[in-house]
């Protein structure tokens, strides 16, 4: 039976058409390099909420521009910092109409992590907020965001090395708890991403403490107050790094990109009961070139990913979907032909549409882009299984 399983969901990828992509639409026209990360865009029906770094005024702030009309028309660029230092790695979420926007920020002489929001939808913003202060660095600031609950991750070099902390805020974003250190060992703890999903709270990361960069994982089930031991969920002879991880659910997917093959490949694991036990590695990729620094995004049984590709020469966007639940996959699908290098997608997806912008340099410089598909989710077939198979719960690394 699991086999017909996977006959079908082959056969359904193969028969119906993925390119539905629309033409790229270009965000940024400044004289300055825009960059963006892997949280750059955060969408909600059809309203679109993007930030990125920009160095149009000489120095690197943070601009935002919105559309409320899934992609068709956008605002201006909006200045979100103003400060004669250096304001980089934005990372915004949506609830409701209340956007928050994280970044780091070297205004006080060290990095530190500010905030700050808007409760009409990037109509309008509140002053900037300093969340962190101490004498050590506070980079690479992620969130996520559930109601009026938000949860705050970033990298901590207060210890004298590079740990990860996290605070959260129960009151959207008025008030915040004290910094709590998530892990504590004397390697680097490196590029976090969280997710939460009801009262749980993932968190992945990379860290070496194993002589290599191996992917590990925490997770609190009530909400951030408590949390499990490190996990590790990577168990391989290349560095596992650059880890994304999203959930709907109790059912939990997360991707990396690793070495283990000779190259930089795409890989992916999932969780069928809120991160308890966890599938064995699945190959994404499989080509001889790079493919790295994927994100991915889930609604119901369908998993999104998109990744940087230089199977085409240069630095591509491709993306690869499941209709159900990471079982199966169907076709890598290159989504830019870029005459310079298209990297950083950041993905979002509401109802049917897929969203996603990435930093392009076809135009001399590095402008953002963006890309919609109208029916992502591929409108009128049924998802062959909506839930993770049983083999998601029987492998624990």
């Amino acid at each position: 039976m699991k086999t017909c399983l996977i006959i079908l969901g082959i056969s359904l990828f193969s028969s119906v058409s993925l390119s539905q992509w629309l033409s790229d639409v270009r965000l940024t026209n400044a004289a300055g390099p825009s960059l963006t990360n892997s949280e750059s865009i955060a969408v909600t029906g059809d309203i679109i909420h993007v930030v990125w770094v920009d160095a149009r005024d000489q120095n690197w702030d943070i601009y935002y521009k919105a559309s409320g009309d899934g992609g068709v028309n956008w605002s201006p660029d909006v200045r979100l910092t103003n400060i004669s230092s250096s304001q980089t790695a934005p990372a915004v979420v949506v609830s409701g109409p209340n956007v928050h926007v994280v970044w780091q920020d070297d205004r006080n002489g060290n990095d530190d992590i500010y905030y700050k929001r808007s409760v009409n939808g990037g109509f309008s913003w509140s002053s900037d907020i300093r969340l962190t202060t101490n004498s050590g660095g506070q980079y690479a600031p992620r969130i996520t965001v559930t109601g009026d609950i938000l949860h705050l991750i970033f990298i901590d070099t207060r210890n004298g090395n590079y740990e990860i902390y996290y605070k959260a805020s129960a009151d959207g974003g008025i008030n915040w708890s004290a910094d709590a250190r998530m892990t504590n060992n004397s390697s680097f703890s490196l590029n976090p991403s969280v997710v939460v999903s009801g009262p749980d709270v993932h968190l992945v990361w990379e860290d070496d403490r194993d002589g290599n960069f191996e992917i590990y994982y925490k997770r609190s089930v009530n909400g951030g107050f408590s949390w499990t031991s490190d996990t590790r969920l990577t168990v391989a002879a290349g560095e596992s790094k650059s880890a994304t991880i999203t959930a709907a659910g109790s059912i939990v997917h997360m991707a990396w990109h690793d070495v283990r093959d000779g190259n930089f490949e795409i890989y992916y694991k999932a969780s069928g009961d809120g991160g308890v036990n966890w599938s064995p590695d699945i190959r994404i990729t499989n080509d001889v070139m790079v493919s790295s620094w994927p994100d991915i995004f889930v609604l119901g049984p369908y998993v999104h990913l998109t990744w940087s590709d230089t199977r085409s020469g240069g630095y591509e966007i491709y993306h690869k979907l499941s209709l159900n639940g990471g079982f199966t996959w169907g076709q890598d699908t290159r989504l830019t032909f870029s005459s310079g290098a298209a990297s950083s997608s950041s993905i979002g997806v509401s109802d049917f549409k897929a969203n996603i912008i990435w930093c392009d340099t076809r135009d001399g410089n590095q402008e953002i882009y963006y890309k919609l598909n109208p029916n992502a989710n591929q409108v009128g077939i049924t998802p062959i299984n909506s839930e993770i198979p049983d083999e998601y719960s029987l492998s624990q690394n």
